[in-house]
């Protein structure tokens, strides 16, 4: 038996061509009535550019007299100064003079990734504290806290979408269409978490919701990267894309690809449905957290053979939340250091301290601070709790880098803070 078995039928191939191009196909056609609601792709792409400039976003945030509008002119006062440590100074301070000597492969460097940026004031705080303590910022945040909430929360989500260009960084939201905002009638509490097991979900019409709140966060706030969590949004991610709207999203790690055939699976369709260029709307892929390197590796096969190799990243938990997700202790930072040798375009992801930090904290990290509301976390007075929280993913973030340098490695951390 050969290979050539696997070949895909023509006639079946064109027959899905077909199908997806039928000018009747009712599944297309209730997308792009969603997406005639706020016009072509080149006029939804012109209204994201126009949302996402730099002094729209910090002249928005001044009519609305937000408190976070000083807090961006401080930190770009500090990213003109140089206030931040420069990756040659940093280098230097871990590696003495032999760092000046050094080769550092900047096509396999890792992406430094912290979650989850829930509120402004923690960016600032982190600042702060990379600038006292000469740290690294990273280059890559996501976000998880609710789109309405924090859209009312005084401009808080204008003031992010001006800190990212800022800094230099990468970053991702999480929209509200899912099945946790009760669109999935049997999900409740913990009480009903066998529910969560078929994916949190985006049930019935709730993909072509996920498309209406994606794009009102793109037009509005030129918020371009979402998180993805169902196959279906996934799939309507890539024909959003295919239109010529310029979206791109990341895969879950709730998505649960935790094999590299689930991998082939995913990327196969990204493929399909790429553009002339070549691109794919897909820019990260978060493996299950029981993935090992083995797997990574050949979910990086699959990746370069398919052309998408500088397309989509890796993205892989180094520390996770100490509670209600995982087996603590959980550290992944040794495996990291022996795939950046090889496999390049990976992150980092760190959703949480390092366990023995954890271990002493009156609040320990909790996946499930993730859906509490701002007004609660404030009345229970649990928010310095949190913070700290994130600053000890802040930590964990620059052992890290401290670990990849060590090892002669690079990474990507915020770009316009660190220059070399």
């Amino acid at each position: 038996m050969t290979n050539d078995i696997f070949r895909i039928n023509q006639q079946a191939f064109a027959e899905v061509t077909e199908f997806l191009a039928r000018p009747d196909n009712k599944l297309i056609n209730a997308l792009t009535r969603v997406v005639h609601k706020y016009g072509t792709p080149q006029e939804i792409n012109a209204r994201a550019e126009q949302a996402k400039h730099l002094p729209n976003l910090l002249k928005r945030l001044e009519n609305i007299n937000s408190p976070y509008r000083a807090d961006l002119d401080w930190l770009m006062r500090e990213r003109d100064r140089g206030a931040f440590v420069p990756l040659s100074t940093y280098r230097r301070q871990i590696l003495g003079e032999k760092a000046d000597r050094m080769y550092f492969d900047e096509g396999h460097a890792v992406t430094l990734e912290i979650s989850a940026l829930q509120y402004f004031p923690w960016l600032i705080a982190e600042a702060k504290q990379a600038i006292e303590r000469q740290e690294i910022m990273p280059g890559r945040y996501i976000r998880v806290r609710k789109m309405k909430e924090q859209e009312a929360d005084q401009g808080d989500t204008l003031a992010i979408a001006a800190a990212m260009q800022i800094v230099g960084a990468s970053y991702v939201e999480t929209l509200d269409t899912k099945g946790t905002d009760g669109s999935n009638v049997h999900l409740g509490g913990p009480s009903t978490i066998t529910g969560y097991f078929g994916g949190i979900g985006q049930p019935n019409d709730y993909a072509l919701k996920w498309v209406d709140e994606c794009l009102y966060y793109y037009t509005n706030y030129g918020i371009s990267q979402v998180l993805n969590i169902n196959p279906g949004t996934v799939f309507l991610g890539y024909m959003l894309y295919k239109m010529g709207i310029n979206i791109t999203f990341k895969i879950s790690v709730f998505m649960g690809n935790d094999n590299p055939y689930s991998v082939l699976w995913t990327l196969l369709m990204a493929r399909l449905m790429a553009r002339e260029d070549g691109t794919t709307p897909l820019a990260g892929f978060n493996l299950g957290n029981s993935v090992n390197n083995d797997t990574i590796e050949q979910s990086s096969y699959v990746r370069q053979a398919l052309g998408l190799e500088s397309n989509v990243r890796l993205e892989h938990h180094i520390t996770e939340a100490y509670k209600s997700i995982v087996r603590q202790p959980y550290n992944r930072r040794d495996e990291l250091l022996a795939l950046a040798m090889t496999v390049p375009n990976v992150a980092a992801k760190h959703e949480g301290g390092d366990p023995e930090t954890e271990l002493t904290r009156e609040h320990a990290s909790d996946i499930l601070d993730y859906f509490r509301s701002k007004s609660e976390v404030e009345a229970s007075g649990d928010m310095a709790k949190l913070e700290l929280n994130y600053l000890d993913k802040h930590a964990a973030v620059n052992t890290t880098a401290r670990a990849l340098t060590e090892k002669g490695l690079s990474f990507i951390a915020a770009r316009t803070l660190h220059r070399i």
